[in-house]
């Protein structure tokens, strides 16, 4: 039982495969008949990628990491990797390195307000405010070893000082402080400077070498700078020992360190120097205020403790910065509106809502608003650990008309309810057109307790312009002005003719011309011209098409469908109930394929020859929107369907169906060969006559031959005895015409 289910499933996923391709290239088999070249989607050319390949020049064994001074490019600290990704071109100061794409900004909510795309509710995705800052800091923010020292600069031992003495004696020095915190000059002898201001170090150095000579004059600077070892502890990101510039400060080292972690604090850092707190630190300060002045310099062996995160709050909505924010200290609300930029300019005064944890237990919400908080402590409460604060933006209730039809331009404009009138608004319009009618229309919806009711009423527009009191009547907020055109009169109507005529292009045209006109005033055909071939689509038949096509596939799948489920449910062995569970799923996928169905809109032409097409009743007016395009002779014929080599042969003259079905390799075995058809290039079809009695169905060039799959051996379709009628219908709306069977 199990191989007899399987290969009856085999055989029906593989039937309503084949029928479902069936379907769609019989709706869409003329669609084009030319070839199409495969473009990439993204082209490099060979040399750039040649380049990209190649691998980043390393540098030598000798490679010095400090830069000429004649370079102007900035030395790299110590263990920095210098590669030609990190120097800037023509003397940048920018390290190419650390450039990235650029991605599109995420919009503002004032953005989103301008756009329309505000969201009706307050959006919760906030974040901590600050540790940002720390994700992925520049290479370049420590300081470097090659800058000039200030005066109070600390000499210390592992520094450079370069001296040099021009006058009576001449020399110049270079010497480092060593560990004992001492150098050592010519003559002058060793002497101690470790703990000396720079400034300090100039006049001692002054001093001893005046001991000796006279009439000199000096010069002194430091060399390349020290390093010295910190600690960041606590709750920092990568808390550890970090060696640093002398001239580091604690953002410096917090930078090293990653910056705190979301358990840190970001408000009471604290620095510690031999064992006592020297300084603490709230990064708040600068990143609120700019203000970095208690970010000290840093000492030898200096501890940055990072200590646990302090309460946190939230604050969401029409605010500038929404984010999670740590309070220090005796925090209310106005406060932390305050920390957070400030409402914005669409938010909500009237409305601000506040969530609270209670004692550990729940959560509580309550409702209050902005109006005059800075005088009433009632509203500007003190915020407590947990607490969410969010602040409502305006609503979209703007005070607008809309103005509609003929007039200079029309759109929405802003109102006083009861005070701007007719003339008033038309005129903001810019003034009715010359072919408005004389005639406007205003529709008004009126909120009444029994629901809104809609009243519309019409206006004398010339006598209203005149300031009319009668017509001239106030407008209220959300009113809907028509200004009416010389009812006939369809202004730029154009259609588009394409392919083989002399001048292709968008044409306007007149009311009650047909398309021989058109084809006339665009030069008539050009010599590759086939108008067997030519193909007229209108979006007017479109849409009724479509609508066809929805209806036949809802009616076939009420019929397939309606009783699947009830089967399945009521199936007498496991075996049965899984082969209708198979049926049921291969309809689905059936009428998914039908589905993608669209129609073209085609409508069906006989043009032979601009003689006998003239007057014709093929010679049809034309509407807005049409499109006609004249192909070239495509000089072959396809066969698709039940056959071994569904492809496009080339056209002979005179050849019959069965003649092109052969070179497809014949009829497969499970091939509907009594319900064959030919689609033709025109957009007929007619069903295949079998060459009876020796005059078979000669085909012509740019004709699709059709051969059908058997449907009798598919139990769930053996019910359904229209149903290659109604494939026939479905593709007569997607834009072919069957006019004989």
């Amino acid at each position: 039982m199990r191989d007899v289910f399987s290969t009856k499933r085999n055989k029906s996923i593989s039937f309503v495969f084949s029928l479902g391709l069936l379907a769609l290239a019989t709706l869409f088999a003329f669609a084009g008949t030319g070839g199409a070249a495969t473009i990439p989607l993204s082209a490099e050319p060979a040399q750039q990628k040649m380049d990209r390949d190649k691998p980043f020049p390393q540098p030598s064994p000798g490679y010095q990491q400090q830069l000429s001074p004649a370079s102007g490019q900035v030395p790299a600290p110590p263990g920095s990797a210098v590669s030609p990704r990190n120097v800037a071109p023509h003397g940048s100061m920018e390290p190419q390195g650390n450039r990235e794409p650029r991605l599109p900004a995420e919009q503002s909510e004032f953005e989103k307000y301008i756009s329309g795309k505000s969201p009706a509710a307050t959006s919760l995705d906030i974040s901590q405010f600050g540790y940002d800052l720390f994700v992925k800091p520049p290479s370049t923010f420590a300081p470097t070893l090659y800058v000039p020292v200030g005066p109070d600069y600390v000499v210390g031992p592992g520094d450079t000082i370069k001296i040099d003495v021009w006058g009576k004696v001449e020399g110049s020095w270079q010497v480092v402080v060593g560990n004992d915190g001492t150098i050592s000059l010519p003559k002058v002898g060793v002497f101690g400077v470790t703990g000396l201001s720079f400034t300090e170090l100039k006049e001692l150095l002054h001093k001893n070498l005046a001991k000796y000579y006279t009439g000199f004059e000096m010069n002194v600077s430091m060399g390349p700078l020290r390093t010295i070892q910190v600690y960041v502890v606590g709750n920092a990101q990568r808390p550890g020992a970090y060696t640093v510039s002398s001239l580091s400060t604690i953002i410096n080292a917090l930078f090293e360190g990653g910056g705190p972690s979301k358990t840190g604090s970001m408000r009471t850092i604290q620095l510690k120097r031999n064992g006592k707190t020297v300084v603490t630190f709230d990064l708040y300060d600068l990143l609120l205020q700019g203000d970095k002045t208690r970010d000290i310099r840093l000492m030898p062996e200096d501890v940055i403790f990072i200590p646990p995160v302090g309460p946190l709050v939230g604050i969401a909505g029409g605010v500038r910065t929404p984010a999670i924010y740590e309070l220090k200290g005796e925090t209310r609300l106005l406060d932390l509106v305050r920390m957070a930029g400030g409402i914005t300019g669409i938010a909500f005064t009237g409305r601000v809502q506040m969530h609270r944890t209670e004692d550990h237990h729940d959560r509580i919400m309550f409702e209050g608003d902005l109006l005059d908080i800075e005088n009433n402590p009632a509203k500007n409460f003190v915020l407590q650990d947990g607490d969410l604060a969010k602040i409502f933006t305006i609503a979209d209730t703007a005070k607008t008309v809309t103005v509609a039809g003929a007039v200079v331009n029309p759109g929405e404009y802003g109102v006083n309810p009861g005070v701007t009138t007719v003339k008033d608004i038309v005129s903001l319009a810019g003034g009715p057109l010359y072919y408005s009618s004389t005639q406007a229309e205003v529709t008004r919806v009126t909120v009444t307790q029994s629901g809104p009711r809609t009243d519309i009423f019409t206006i004398d527009l010339a006598r209203a312009l005149a300031g009319d009191p009668q017509q001239n009547v106030p407008l209220q907020r959300n009113d809907y002005l028509l200004v009416r055109s010389v009812p006939e009169w369809n202004l730029y109507r154009t259609v588009s003719l394409t392919g083989e005529v002399r001048f292709p292009g968008t044409y306007t045209f007149k009311q009650g011309e047909k398309l021989s006109s058109l084809i006339e005033r665009a030069g008539g055909f050009t010599g590759r011209a086939y108008l067997r071939g030519a193909v007229f689509t209108r979006e007017r038949v479109r849409e009724q098409q479509q609508r066809q096509i929805n209806e036949m596939v809802d009616r076939l799948e009420r019929e397939l469908s309606g009783a699947g489920t009830a089967e399945i449910a009521t199936a007498t062995s496991p075996d049965d109930a899984r082969m209708l569970q198979l049926e049921l799923e291969q309809k689905r996928q059936f009428f998914a394929q039908l589905r993608t169905a669209k129609a073209k809109g085609r409508i069906a032409l006989n043009i032979t020859d601009m003689s006998s097409f003239r007057g014709s009743t093929y010679d049809i007016e034309l509407e807005q929107g049409d499109i006609v395009t004249i192909p070239s002779d495509p000089k072959t014929v396809q066969v698709i369907g039940s056959v071994y080599n569904q492809s496009a042969f080339v056209y002979e003259h005179g050849k019959e169906f069965d003649y092109y079905v052969n070179l497809a390799g014949g009829y497969t075995s499970n091939a509907d060969k009594g319900n064959s058809f030919i689609l033709q290039a025109n957009g007929t079809a007619i069903k295949a006559s079998g060459g009876f009695l020796g005059f078979g169905d000669r085909l012509n060039s740019g004709d699709t031959v059709v051969v059908p799959e058997q449907i009798e051996r598919v139990a769930w379709l053996r019910n359904v005895k229209d149903f290659t009628q109604i494939l026939y219908q479905i593709a007569v709306t997607a834009g072919v015409l069957i006019v004989a069977f």
